[in-house]
């Protein structure tokens, strides 16, 4: 056996044989690993190994979860044309959403194998900042082999281009979806003093994750959560279910755990589950249903789906007015064709870069290949996400690829799907990681969104997909300081008009004081129910033909968020130094508490104010049509009935399906309209290709 360590290799360099150049054929079987390193919290990791052939990725193995002695027994064949560079062999682990962990890596120097024969071989994984430290082993099977025909080698290097490829693309597509809907637990066991618990729950599909709300104080929760899960085909199909009890200071409770085999289970069928925890009381209850995806894709640009015409008019049928009320899920498709980027930052020493794009629809994702040593790339791909919000936003990521760390960032932009202009080559911008200013280089896009509009609205009161991938939120200084001014603000606009309305009463103007008397006798002696919504219907037409203060807004929007990165990036390095924080876990909990209450308060109210502004049109159209119906119901039915049908409704919902997930429709309404924060962030930066990044941060500032 051969055992290649980080610099144990030159040890065989005598058994070389013939000279190291011309064409040779490299046969490698990944066997297994063997004590790899610990990435995840839960003590184990998610391993993937890349190997990497003169600065390109050549092959990447399948995710073995949760597993630090993974057996692969994948083989590969390479086409070498020089012996002295070494085969750059590194590992991985897996964190669907997050930046990959690095478990160590080795160098295969070809040079030093035996030839025309299988040889096995260990290679010892090391990390360079950390030589010392023990990071496992790899084992492979490797053969070389000489080539002797020029046309056969161009064969073989193509059809291991394409290999390569293909298996990028599948390793990324899932194959089918799967929706759970959380309803309750029973009878679960009590962790805390008082005989109670304060249950979540966490699922695990592979490599994706989902923690549900924590409902206080209950040994019968009731969660009544909806959220889907991807089915890839290496990932398996065992969701495995966890219980917790949630403790504010000091490490959560374990309630128990379940596992369900999704493969046991009928397609397209709605499935009532009530699982029992191993080993512990109580049950937790779900509805589990799998169903087949449907356009999720990554092309070439030779085979865009959109610009076949037999395909168009396929899925322009597909989501027609006639389809609009069956699948209401499938609101539409989005086409996304990643071009190219210009004038990247260099994120490596030798001034370039390795950059790879990520898109992210809600909890969707799918990435580019990378683009070695190049400022400059050049990507030409086509992906097609399902829309299953039309109020979602895209989010496109260039990222840098690095050997031994996660991948650094290059910049990102966000683009609401209603915003998107058809068919239309644009380039954007890029911004830094929260969507506030400008970063270096610009990414070329092409998207079109084809949708059903009925679906699309009524799609729109029902409760929004949560992103289940977002980090966890971290006490800020400046972002409360943010919030506080954003809450400040929507409450002094409520006082400011409640100061004009005492002005009236104080007859601080005899002319308004005059003209208020007389509107308000009239509207209180002629007040009918339906012209509360008429009102507000004749205040959002009055924004849409008068109102000129929506750019005004944006102006004194950029003054409200001043965002000082310099700041932030000083506070965050104090705050390392410090380390206070890490040790008063409670108090962080109190604050992120009043820094999230004082960010939904601030956001109802910019919400509330967006929609009477015409910030999303969609929305403000979607509010006419509901006042509209609103005054007609209540002009020519009596309030009475109108009542007495809600009260039938809300009291035998429960009864006519004990497992609905109760809504909001205002609320959800509410959440789609983007509060002014999100405004900017998706707003598009204008600049012009020439202009430096700092010229470019101080245009859009000033």
């Amino acid at each position: 056996m051969l055992d290649m360590g980080a610099s144990c290799s030159l040890g065989v360099a005598s058994k070389r044989t013939v000279p190291h150049s011309g064409m040779y054929k490299l046969e490698l079987e990944l066997k297994r690993g063997h004590n790899l390193a610990v990435r995840d919290r839960g003590g184990s990791s998610d391993p993937y190994v890349k190997f990497k052939l003169g600065g390109k990725e050549v092959f990447r193995s399948k995710i073995i979860h949760k597993n630090l002695n993974p057996v692969w027994d994948e083989k590969m064949t390479l086409i070498v044309d020089s012996l002295s560079e070494p085969l750059y062999v590194k590992v991985f682990d897996y964190d669907f959403g997050l930046q990959d962990d690095f478990m160590g890596s080795a160098f295969l120097y070809l040079e030093s194998l035996e030839q025309q024969r299988t040889i096995p071989v260990t290679l010892v994984l090391k990390d360079p900042q950390c030589p010392d430290e023990d990071l496992g082993m790899l084992e492979l099977a490797v053969t070389l082999t000489p080539k002797d025909s020029p046309l056969e080698e161009r064969q073989d290097s193509t059809q291991q281009s394409v290999r390569l490829s293909d298996l990028h693309r599948k390793s990324q597509l899932w194959r089918g979806i799967v929706s759970i809907a959380l309803i309750e637990g029973r009878n679960l066991t009590p962790m805390d003093p008082n005989g109670l618990s304060d249950p979540y729950v966490k699922f695990r599909l592979g490599p994706q994750k989902y923690k549900s709300k924590t409902v206080p104080k209950t040994l019968s929760p009731q969660w009544r959560e909806q959220f889907d899960l991807h089915l890839y085909e290496e990932t398996g199909e065992v969701l495995e279910i966890t219980v917790w009890d949630k403790d504010t200071g000091r490490r959560d409770d374990f309630i128990g755990r379940c596992h369900l085999d999704l493969s046991t289970l009928a397609k397209e069928h709605t499935h009532h589950l009530e699982l029992p925890l191993e080993d512990w009381r109580g049950f937790v209850v779900l509805l589990v249903t799998l169903t087949a995806s449907a356009a999720v894709s990554i092309a070439d640009l030779s085979v865009t789906p959109l610009d076949d015409p037999q395909e168009r008019r396929e899925i322009l049928k597909q989501y027609g007015m006639r389809k609009s009320f069956s699948n209401m899920r499938d609101v539409g498709i989005v086409q996304v064709k990643v071009l190219r980027a210009e004038g990247l930052m260099a994120a490596d020493v030798t001034g370039k870069s390795d950059p790879f794009c990520v898109l992210e629809l809600n909890n969707d994702r799918l990435q580019t290949h990378t683009v070695y040593k190049n400022l400059n790339p050049e990507w030409n791909k086509v992906f097609t996400f399902n829309v299953k919000d039309i109020h979602s936003v895209l989010e496109v990521t260039v990222f840098d690829e690095d050997r031994d760390r996660s991948a650094d960032f290059l910049g990102k932009i966000a683009i609401p799907l209603l915003k998107i202009r058809n068919a239309e080559q644009k380039a954007y911008l890029l911004k830094n990681k929260e969507l506030t200013g400008p970063t270096k280089g610009f990414i070329f896009l092409e998207i079109e969104v084809i949708y059903n509009t009925v679906k699309a609205a009524m799609r729109t009161i029902v409760p929004a997909e949560q992103k289940y991938i977002e980090e966890e939120p971290k006490v800020s200084k400046q972002l409360l300081q943010q919030n506080f001014n954003r809450a400040k603000r929507c409450i002094m606009v409520l006082i400011s008009f409640g100061t004009f309305i005492n002005s009236c009463f104080e007859w601080e103007s005899a002319q308004r004081s005059i003209i208020s008397f007389v509107l308000f006798v009239v509207v209180v002696w002629n007040f009918e129910l339906y012209m509360l919504p008429l009102a507000l219907l004749l205040l959002l037409v009055w924004n849409y033909f008068f109102c000129s203060s929506r750019e005004a807004a944006e102006v004194s929007m950029d003054a409200t968020f001043e965002w000082e990165d310099e700041d932030e990036e000083k506070e965050d390095k104090d705050s390392e130094h410090k380390g206070f924080m890490d040790k008063l876990y409670a108090i962080q909990d109190v604050f992120i508490s009043v820094q999230n209450g004082l960010d939904e308060v601030a956001s109802f109210g910019e919400r509330v104010k967006n929609t009477f502004n015409w910030t999303v049109p969609f929305l403000s159209w979607l509010a006419i049509t509901a006042l509209c119906l609103a005054t007609f119901l209540l002009y020519l039915i009596p309030l009475r009935y109108l009542v007495l049908a809600w009260g039938v409704n809300k009291f035998t919902k429960k009864l006519r399906d004990p497992y609905m997930i109760d809504n909001n429709e205002l609320l959800d309404f509410l959440s789609r309209v983007p509060s002014d924060v999100q405004v900017m962030q998706y707003r598009e930066l204008k600049a012009d290709p020439g202009q430096s990044p700092n010229k470019r941060r101080r245009t859009n500032l000033s």
